[in-house]
């Protein structure tokens, strides 16, 4: 069999400190002679590439605030396309995970994975080839349906003040932001977040935001 090589370097792009904990933790044991740089947003993933000599592999979260779904990756892809990039999310979704590899993702890899598999499916693509989860693993086409239907009713709950709001909230909005738009008290505005959340069943603004995004909300 023929041996994987170690990568050199490694970015890992996501948000979350926990994460970027979490896989360079799976990097370092596994790869100890690696050197894992990390960034906290997309802004600095362009920094941190462009000022590297060469880096072996990119480990993106989907869902980066500072862009607009794929559009991360489809960046990556043109301004570094001989850079793998390995889309790891905590969404599991084979529509995503279809229009990610359709946009040059090298893999796609759910963060709900055992430590072990994740190590694996980046051997996979360190060795060239693309990695996908067991589609069971990520649920069907017709669970995506179901579960969108059922977010586009909870959204379709909102009275029109409310669905404003939550377009705010999408464009990335802070609430005082939102009530000098509105012009309206910083009162109203909380009030308004919490009957969204409320509604939507879900406990932080990111959450409604991902949400109100897998269906393409816009108000």
């Amino acid at each position: 069999m023929q041996e994987i090589p170690a990568p050199e370097r490694v970015l890992i792009v996501d948000d979350h400190s926990l994460v970027r904990d979490g896989l360079r933790s799976i990097l370092e044991i596994s790869f100890p002679e690696c050197d894992v740089m990390e960034a906290g947003s997309f802004e600095e993933a362009l920094d941190a590439l462009q000022q590297a000599d060469e880096v072996d592999l990119v480990l993106l979260d989907i869902t980066m605030p500072d862009v607009e779904r794929l559009s991360g990756l489809r960046q990556l892809r043109a301004d570094f396309p001989s850079t793998p990039v390995v889309m790891v999310t905590g969404l599991n979704d084979p529509i995503i995970m279809r229009d990610a590899l359709a946009a040059g993702a090298a893999g796609f890899v759910p963060k709900s994975l055992k430590r072990q598999a994740i190590l694996d499916a980046l051997q996979q693509v360190l060795s060239g080839e693309i990695y996908l989860p067991d589609l069971e693993s990520v649920g069907s086409d017709d669970t995506r349906i179901r579960e969108d239907e059922e977010i586009r009713a909870k959204i379709d709950s909102l009275t029109p003040q409310q669905r404003v709001v939550l377009g705010h909230l999408v464009a990335g909005l802070l609430n005082k932001q939102i009530a000098h738009e509105l012009d309206v008290s910083m009162t109203t505005v909380k009030a308004h977040v919490s009957a969204i959340l409320q509604k939507l069943n879900v406990f932080s603004r990111t959450q409604a935001v991902i949400m109100a995004n897998r269906v393409g909300f816009v108000d």
